[in-house]
């Protein structure tokens, strides 16, 4: 066989293992705050508790709150940006980032808000209804 076929086969084969193992990598399931303690990077769901003390922090520069995951596990949440606008209106949190200490510090959060087309939704079905 011909050298330069060789080389771009074993080429192909080389960057093909490589991209698979970096997605591989890059892939990272929902966890809780327990399981989150044993990973590098985790994504955490739950939702904000409310009854603990949260804020801003301007000497740090520092969001902190408590979260509940899905499994009634408590923890303090770092999170290194101000407090998003829509945050007390998120029916579920999602925080992107590692445990450390019993303090999972953040370095992303997604938020699910209440949809304002759900209520426009159930009005129209109610009307249907009676109509």
């Amino acid at each position: 066989m011909n050298f330069k076929l060789i080389l771009g086969i074993t080429s192909i084969v080389l960057f093909t293992s490589l991209l698979m193992y970096n997605f591989g990598n890059s892939i990272d399931s929902y966890v809780n705050f327990e399981q989150a303690e044993n990973r590098g990077s985790a994504h955490v769901v739950g939702s904000w508790d409310d009854t603990r003390e949260w804020g801003f922090s301007r000497e740090t520069m520092r969001f902190t709150f408590y979260m509940k995951d899905e499994d009634g596990n408590v923890r303090r949440v770092v999170y290194p940006k101000p407090k998003p606008n829509n945050f007390e209106q998120a029916t579920q949190l999602v925080v992107i980032g590692e445990m450390k200490n019993d303090v999972f510090f953040a370095n992303d959060m997604l938020m699910k808000c209440p949809s304002k087309y759900n209520d426009a939704d159930e009005a129209e079905f109610t009307q249907a209804e009676q109509g």
